[in-house]
């Protein structure tokens, strides 16, 4: 096991894991696994009630990494301003498209699937999955912007929906 992956994080620390979004380090434990002792991450997932164990030399080829930087979670906010993206391929292909961006824990990229998903009232209806993917993007683009600034996801929420409200005006 290498030194350096080790202090890349460290108990009580935010990470992204790819595919649940913002946790936080319970612990590093170690656990024999097949006969090997395997030193690991205990990730906790609050939200979902899900606790999640991360060997520590795969933590970052599965993905996981710290907190978007304030200049990230900007970028993040102005691609939300920008005008949505959508492609005239079939809904399943889209679909497919949004999941991996929302999976990649990509903050930008999670952004640009609100962008595109977000809907005015005057708009035609969202189908139950365009709901679903656009939720499960705004909530981890929430999570991770709250978490950035210090916990307060009903702020990151207000902050979100103003962007959004800001775009339609325009």
């Amino acid at each position: 096991m290498s030194k350096a992956k080790k202090s890349e994080f460290s108990p009580n620390d935010f990470v992204v894991y790819p595919a649940h979004g913002v946790g936080k380090i319970v612990s590093i434990e170690e656990q024999e696994v097949a006969g090997m002792t395997l030193e690991l991450f205990v990730i906790s997932f609050e939200k979902d009630k899900m606790t999640l164990r991360v060997p520590t030399n795969k933590a970052t080829e599965v993905g996981m990494r710290s907190l978007s930087s304030p200049d990230v979670v900007s970028k993040a906010m102005t691609t939300l301003k920008g005008k949505a993206k959508v492609k005239r391929a079939m809904w399943s292909r889209r679909a497919q498209e949004y999941e991996q961006k929302i999976n990649s824990g990509d903050l930008i990229a999670i952004a640009e699937v609100v962008r595109d998903l977000h809907r005015t009232d005057d708009q035609r209806e969202q189908s139950y999955s365009e709901r679903q993917l656009y939720e499960a993007a705004l909530e981890r683009l929430t999570r991770e912007i709250a978490a950035v600034d210090d916990g307060d996801e009903t702020a990151a929420a207000k902050q979100i929906g103003d962007v959004l409200e800001s775009r339609i005006a325009a």
